[in-house]
């Protein structure tokens, strides 16, 4: 039995989003968060210590060390990023804002390989809309152009994706060579040789920074699906034996990666069963519905709707696609520790699923998500905004105490240039609705024009208005200042227990020379890790070292730190 395609969309529903729109919409969304803050904790602090080393000359290119210790986070393609960044930074330019300008490139190119991989799944021609008796469906470059606009707006929307795509960590690195692979696969059927280079670059450099697991088990399942691809989409200059070719050079390509991961000894075994109790599965679902949220219940109604495509015999690969790479990430958010870092990697593929719902969607069903979306993004900028006014003048007084209690010592500061972004945001926002409600109803992307742009609002909100007491809560500078100040001016620190958080922290911003505990001491000051009730920890020689002083992290208790001198 033949089923029909669920794809209804006329040429008018097809238009496009203004490029000038989208452009200035992503622009929004990715340099907030680049700018004005610093490391916080504690992954995002301790990559920053890792280049920093690379930069002195103290960990080696090839196995990155921090003060000697091996990575929780093992890579090389991010900390030589960001090394390489920092040494060619001007002497004006401050070093940690100079390792994030890759980062930021990585957080561009996710978003443009998003959109271009959607482009081409989208003009596959099983992908394509109905066609009308008498003409008037969208065209299939067209209608391929809105489902990347919806893919794109999707993928911002997001909430998972906002902090983990601002930080310098290998997750950060994986995601933007996921996205240039994914991008790869779904123009292979296109063009030859950029999708060619992109698969490469990307699988290799998902293995060298620290997923090399996952882009092989990608890269193995898009190579039997490109053979298991018989569309003719493209022009008879697409025969059987180039779609073959096609297929084992991917496959090549895949058994390159792991290989190159296998020889600098990136493989970890990081597999770990779930445990079967509640409370463990019940943090495993917590984190699928917000993570991914709004995509997932998106992506799962494209899967019940296309299910004919998906299970047919003439695979369907703007379904298969997507469906494989996300399975398999989701799958390994279940058995590694870094559960939010892993699942990051899966939302351009959800993305994309997300947007192939659009054209199936009832009225109903996009007027409920308009405006589920206008009331929860409105309400959290609405919050963000009184507890800001709060701290700067004291009224409403319960936010203000709360922030008191919860930051204690923070001194809030006013600037100008950051009260217009954000004033400028709000009312962009208020726009935005009015535009959604009032004009191009019938764009088929318009049910993700909210989510999206309310994203962008509370993320650009909380990285101006916010950021001070960020910095504050969730830095590392005034743990730091607090203990430097207890130190007399020396360079040699041991320390005992430390994060690695707190140990670049210590080298990058205090400009200490840390080394690890000895037996007879080398320095005359070592930093430890507070047992229970802050008590010295129970390896420590009470014979040789003095307590001076217990030094607190005003907001988060498990930062503190113990300071010792030599007897």
């Amino acid at each position: 039995m033949n089923h029909p395609n669920p794809a209804i969309v006329s040429q008018a529903a097809a238009r496009r989003l203004p490029r000038i729109a989208l452009v200035l919409f992503c622009m929004a969304y990715v340099l907030p968060g680049f700018f004005g803050r610093d490391a916080w904790k504690s992954a995002d602090m301790a990559g920053l210590g890792v280049m920093a080393e690379l930069l002195q000359g103290t960990s080696s290119w090839w196995s990155p060390t921090l003060m000697g210790m091996s990575l929780e986070n093992p890579a090389l393609l991010p900390y030589w990023l960001g090394a390489w960044a920092m040494r060619l930074a001007p002497g004006w330019m401050d070093t940690d804002f100079a390792a994030r300008i890759p980062y930021g490139l990585l957080l561009t190119l996710t978003l443009v390989a998003t959109w271009y991989g959607t482009y081409y799944l989208g003009r596959s021609p099983k992908a394509q809309p109905v066609a009308f008796a008498f003409g008037g469906e969208a065209q299939p470059k067209d209608y391929a152009r809105s489902m990347a606009d919806g893919a794109l707006l999707a993928l911002i929307a997001c909430l998972g994706l906002a902090q983990l795509s601002h930080e310098t960590t290998p997750a950060l690195a994986q995601l933007g060579c996921a996205a240039l692979f994914y991008y790869g696969i779904g123009a292979l059927p296109y063009h030859q040789w950029i999708p060619s280079l992109s698969i490469a670059l990307g699988l290799v450099g998902m293995a060298l920074s620290g997923a090399p697991a996952i882009a092989a088990l990608w890269g193995a399942g898009a190579g039997i699906i490109h053979l298991m691809d018989h569309s003719r989409e493209v022009d008879e200059a697409r025969p059987v034996p180039r779609i073959r070719l096609e297929g084992m050079a991917i496959l090549l390509i895949t058994a390159i990666a792991a290989t190159t991961a296998a020889v600098l000894n990136l493989w970890r075994w990081k597999v770990e069963l779930p445990h079967a109790t509640w409370a463990d599965w019940n943090g495993y679902a917590q984190l699928l519905v917000w993570f991914t949220w709004p995509a997932w219940p998106l992506a799962l109604w494209t899967l019940w709707r296309w299910r004919h495509q998906l299970f047919s015999r003439n695979i369907s690969r703007h379904l298969a696609l997507p469906a494989w790479l996300c399975g398999v990430t989701v799958a390994a958010t279940l058995t590694t520790g870094s559960s939010d870092r892993t699942l990051l990697l899966a939302l351009p593929a959800l993305a994309t699923l997300a947007a192939f719902a659009l054209p199936t969607l009832q009225r109903q069903v996009a007027a409920l998500i308009d405006w589920f979306t206008l009331l929860f993004f409105s309400g959290c900028a609405f919050i963000i905004w009184v507890v800001w006014i709060a701290m700067q003048t004291g009224v409403p007084s319960q936010p203000a105490a709360n922030v008191a209690r919860l930051a204690p010592g923070f001194e809030p500061g006013f600037s100008l240039p950051v009260f217009g972004i954000a004033l400028a945001a709000t009312v962009v926002w208020a726009w935005l609705v009015h535009w959604r409600v009032g004009r191009h109803r019938a764009a088929i992307w318009k049910s993700l024009v909210l989510p999206a742009g309310g994203a962008a609002l509370c993320w650009l909100l909380l990285m101006t208005l916010w950021m001070p007491l960020l910095n504050y809560a969730q830095g590392y500078k005034i743990l730091v200042e607090r203990t430097t100040a207890q130190l007399e001016p020396v360079a040699c620190v041991e320390t005992m227990g430390l994060s690695q958080g707190q140990i670049a922290a210590f080298q990058f911003y205090g400009n200490l020379q840390l080394r690890p505990a000895q037996t007879t001491p080398t320095c005359p000051w070592l930093l430890a890790e507070p047992g229970p009730d802050m008590a010295p920890p129970a390896q420590l020689d009470n014979s040789q070292w003095n307590l001076v002083v217990p030094i607190n992290h005003p907001t988060d208790g498990n930062q503190s730190v113990l300071v010792f001198k030599q007897r």
